[in-house]
């Protein structure tokens, strides 16, 4: 049994044991303090439907039935605040049906709050369940409220919760001018190894955003940056549709780049969304057996078919590997998709990958890349040493940034 499918049961095992939680997460930590930062004020909240506490109970009925707490409205990242807006989904304006409280989208046309927005708020909670990978758009919500906080002179208060991936993996290059989009907005590796409220803090303080805000991070309880998310004991909440299980977090960085150029299936649409890669014009036995021989650690292939129901090749009978994790911190995430790449080649020298998409999703490909370097040259050869200085040439210098904002150890 590999070590991710070893830890989904040592997961479920917590759940049906009944076994406590290592960690308290901020929204219980703020509880337990009877919300002393809140007493007095308006608040506005930012989350969605994995802002819950340890007792699953969302972060904004939470907030709402707490003495002394006024909470004026909500706000609306990706998948709404409940989480019932499908992937890409426009976010509209609207009331909250269970708390009568009026959400204002962050995700449509405005992506920033804007000062009618904010006029009757004194402070913008945070709390939503991040995956640690710069590409998801949580982060860029994040950063734009907290540029329109300073500008406004409001508070932000960021309810921390785990890095599933942990506080030690540190992958990717940062992103380039020319490059900066709502899924790499700030100049942060692909896989950061911060948790949300350490982010906040080193976007604050490092000037990331056009702003600096009165920031304060309610910090958990309990966790170890050497704890990935099954270890903490906590009941994971969807994050977006095709992150169902926390091990999702690790897959997603590992397949979601090459993923936007939309030529192969990378196991959405089917039961194992960015834990595989294939395609129609595969064969499974080679492309396992090629990529086994790299002997890349932490790592196992295995051959698969299937027929995905939606996404890129929906309809279609594809074949390719599905990745075992074994050791997720010896595995480097990011760069699997590379050497998948590089194996195709090997396998099918006539098949361009890059040749074969669209100018929109190579556009796409390097927006999330943080710049069209690694295209450029993995077009050349498909070779991954070819770019490796490229990837992880910002990493050392980001962990030596990064680690004066830990706020754990």
């Amino acid at each position: 049994m590999s070590l991710s499918r070893f830890l989904l049961l040592v997961s479920s095992m917590f759940f049906f044991l009944g076994i406590h939680a290592q960690v308290t997460l901020g929204i219980d930590v703020l509880k337990q303090r009877d919300f002393d930062i809140l007493k007095g004020k308006r608040v506005g909240l930012l989350t969605n439907a994995t802002g819950v506490d340890a007792n699953m109970q969302s972060s904004i009925d939470v907030l709402n039935s707490a003495d002394g707490v006024k909470l004026v409205c909500l706000f609306a990242p990706e998948h709404g605040v409940r989480g019932n807006v499908y992937a890409g989904g426009t976010v509209n304006a609207s009331v909250d049906a269970k708390t009568g409280l009026k959400v204002h989208s962050l995700y449509g046309k405005t992506k920033k709050p804007t000062v009618e927005m904010l006029k009757d708020v004194d402070v913008i909670v945070y709390d939503i369940q991040d995956v640690g990978c710069r590409s998801y758009t949580f982060v860029s919500s994040l950063g734009l409220v907290m540029e329109a906080a300073a500008e406004n002179g409001k508070e932000v208060v960021v309810l921390d919760r785990p890095n599933p991936l942990g506080g030690n993996k540190i992958e990717g290059p940062l992103v380039y001018d020319g490059y900066f989009s709502f899924i790499s907005k700030y100049p942060i590796p692909y896989i950061y190894g911060l948790t949300v409220g350490e982010l906040a803090t080193l976007l604050n303080e490092e000037k990331m955003t056009k702003s600096k805000c009165k920031l304060t991070v309610v910090p958990m309880e309990g966790w170890k940056r050497n704890m990935d998310y099954s270890q903490t004991g906590l009941r994971w909440v969807m994050t977006s549709p095709q992150i169902p299980y926390w091990q999702c977090s690790a897959y997603y960085p590992m397949s979601g780049i090459v993923g936007e150029l939309g030529v192969l299936n990378i196991g959405v649409g089917y039961t194992i969304p960015f834990d595989a890669f294939a395609a129609d014009w595969v064969n499974a036995d080679s492309l396992a057996m090629e990529l086994n021989n790299m002997k890349l650690d932490g790592l196992t292939f295995r051959p698969i078919v299937y027929k995905p129901q939606f996404s890129a090749l929906s309809g279609k009978i594809v074949q390719g590997v599905q990745v075992y994790v074994d050791d997720l911190q010896k595995a480097r995430l990011t760069e699997v998709q590379f050497y998948v790449l590089e194996a195709l080649h090997n396998l099918y020298p006539s098949k361009d990958i890059f040749g074969m998409c669209t100018d929109k999703t190579k556009k796409s490909f390097d927006n999330v890349c943080g710049s069209n370097k690694i295209r450029l040259k993995m077009s050349e050869r498909y070779k991954f040493d070819d770019v490796k200085d490229i990837w992880r040439d910002s990493e050392s210098s980001w962990r030596k940034k990064s680690n004066k904002y830990h706020l754990y150890d």
